[in-house]
C-alpha cells in the first residue's frame, strides 16, 4: 500500500478544477521545443483527469526569471507544442493567480485543459510565500503534483499548495515514488549501486548514504580516480580531487564497517590527450598509469568483473557514467555494463532504477533506456533522494 495519496484516492472530479503541478521546463531551440520528453511524461495524469470531467489547470516554471515577467520565459511558447503532444486543444492563461486568472478559469468547461503562466514570474514562488500559495489555491478545488523533478524544492507551487487543497500524487510522480521505494526503500537484496561522474565533491552525501544501504558500491568516472589516489595509486594527469583523499578513505572505512563491497577499477583505459580515439590510447593495470597519461574509462577486465557482481544482485540503482562517455571510445565500459543490467532486467532477475541527466543520456547511447525497470529524468531531486534527504514536495503528499 502506497504511503501517498494518488489519483486512485480521488472521488468524482466532474466539474472540479484540478491544479496540476507539472514539469514543462523543456529545452528550446529557435523558438521551438527541441525535446518533448517532459511534456509526454505528463500525459497519463492530464488525460485521466480531463477524461473524468475535471478542468485541468497546469502549473509549471520555465527558466529562472527571478520574480520578473519575461516574455522569453513565458509558457505561452510551450502551449502549442503541448497541445500537439496531447492531441487536444490547450488554452493559455497569462497568470497563475489573481483576478485575471480567476476570470479566465471561469470560462473553462469540464474536460478543458489550460496552461497557467510561469509560477516563477512571482517572487513568492521560490520563497514558498503563503500569500502566493493562497492566491493559487483560489483557482482550484484539488491539487495534484506530477513533477518529481521539482519535488526537492519547497516552493509555493510544489509544497505550499499541497497544504491548502486536497493533495494527490499524479501518475508520473506515483511511478517515480514506487520505483524509488523498490530501489532503496524496501529493496530485494543484494543491492548494487553504480555512482559515476567527474567529481567526488558533488556526490559525497550520496556515497556516505549508500555505503550503509547497499551491498555493492561501484564507483566510476573521475570520482574513481580520487579513490584510487587515496589508496596510493599514481593516477598521472587524471582528473582527481586530491584534497578529498582523506574523505575518500573515510567512505571506504565506513563501507567496510557496513559490509559493503566497494568496486574500483583495476584495469583502465588511458590516453595522453582527452580526445576522440587518440593515438596514445591504451588499456593497462591501474598501477601502470604513466605520469603523462589520464584515466578516461574503466577497462574491459574490470567491466567483466562488475557484470559478474551484478549477476548476483536483485536490485540496482545507477547514477552517473563509468567513463568520459560523451567522447568515444570512452563510453565502452558504461555501454557494456548498462547492456548487462538491461539484459538481467529483461530476464526478470534484476530491478534496475537509474536517474540523472548524464545517466539517461548514457543509457540512451547504449540503446537500453527502455529496458531498465525505471529511468528517472529528474536530476537534483533524484540525487537528493539518493542522499537520503526528505523531498519537501513528496513529504507534503504523504497520508496524514
Amino acid at each position: 500500500m502506497t504511503r501517498f495519496r494518488t489519483l486512485d484516492d480521488l472521488g468524482d472530479v466532474r466539474g472540479k478544477r484540478a491544479l496540476v503541478r507539472v514539469d514543462l521546463n523543456v529545452p528550446m531551440q529557435d523558438g521551438a521545443v527541441s525535446d518533448d520528453t517532459r511534456l509526454r511524461s505528463t500525459l497519463p495524469t492530464v488525460t485521466e483527469l480531463a477524461d473524468k470531467g475535471a478542468t485541468v489547470l497546469l502549473l509549471a516554471h520555465f527558466g529562472r526569471p527571478k520574480g520578473e515577467r519575461r516574455p522569453d520565459m513565458s509558457l505561452a511558447q510551450v502551449t502549442k507544442a503541448y497541445s500537439h503532444v496531447l492531441g487536444r486543444d490547450v488554452r493559455f492563461i497569462d497568470d497563475c493567480c489573481g483576478d485575471g486568472a480567476r476570470a479566465a478559469v471561469a470560462t473553462l468547461a469540464p474536460g478543458d485543459i489550460a496552461i497557467l503562466d510561469n509560477t516563477r514570474f512571482h517572487a513568492g514562488e521560490e520563497k514558498n510565500d503563503p500569500a502566493l500559495a493562497d492566491a493559487m489555491a483560489q483557482l482550484g478545488d484539488l491539487y495534484v503534483n506530477d513533477a518529481f523533478s521539482a519535488a526537492h524544492r519547497a516552493h509555493a507551487s510544489t509544497e505550499g499548495l499541497a497544504h491548502r487543497l486536497p493533495a494527490y500524487a499524479g501518475r508520473a510522480m506515483q511511478a517515480e515514488l514506487e520505483a524509488l521505494e523498490r530501489a532503496l526503500g524496501r529493496p530485494e537484496r543484494p543491492v548494487a549501486a553504480v555512482v559515476g561522474g567527474a567529481k567526488v565533491s558533488t556526490k559525497l552525501d550520496v556515497l556516505r548514504h549508500l555505503v550503509a544501504k547497499v551491498d555493492h558500491l561501484i564507483i566510476g568516472g573521475g570520482m574513481a580516480n580520487t579513490f584510487l589516489a587515496a589508496r596510493g595509486v599514481d593516477v598521472g594527469k587524471s582528473l582527481a580531487e586530491h584534497d578529498l583523499e582523506t574523505t575518500a578513505l573515510e567512505i571506504l572505512d565506513a563501507a567496510e564497517r557496513a559490509d559493503c563491497t566497494v568496486h574500483l577499477p583495476y584495469d583502465v583505459v588511458v590516453a595522453k590527450a582527452f580526445a576522440a580515439n587518440p593515438p596514445s590510447m591504451r588499456t593497462c593495470n591501474v598501477h601502470e598509469v604513466a605520469a603523462d597519461e589520464m584515466i578516461l574509462d574503466v577497462g574491459p577486465a574490470a567491466v567483466e568483473a562488475l557484470a559478474d557482481a551484478l549477476k548476483t544482485c536483485r536490485t540496482l540503482v545507477w547514477n552517473g557514467p563509468l567513463g568520459a562517455f560523451e567522447t568515444p571510445p570512452f563510453d565502452a565500459a558504461t555501454v557494456a555494463l548498462a547492456r548487462t543490467a538491461a539484459a538481467l532486467t529483461q530476464e526478470g532477475s534484476l530491478v534496475s532504477v537509474a536517474g540523472g541527466g548524464d545517466t539517461v543520456a548514457a543509457l540512451n547511447q547504449a540503446g537500453v533506456a527502455d529496458d531498465f525497470t525505471f529511468v528517472s529524468t529528474a536530476g537534483g531531486a533524484f540525487l537528493e533522494w539518493m542522499e537520503g534527504k526528505t523531498l519537501p514536495g513528496v513529504k507534503a503528499l504523504e497520508r496524514e
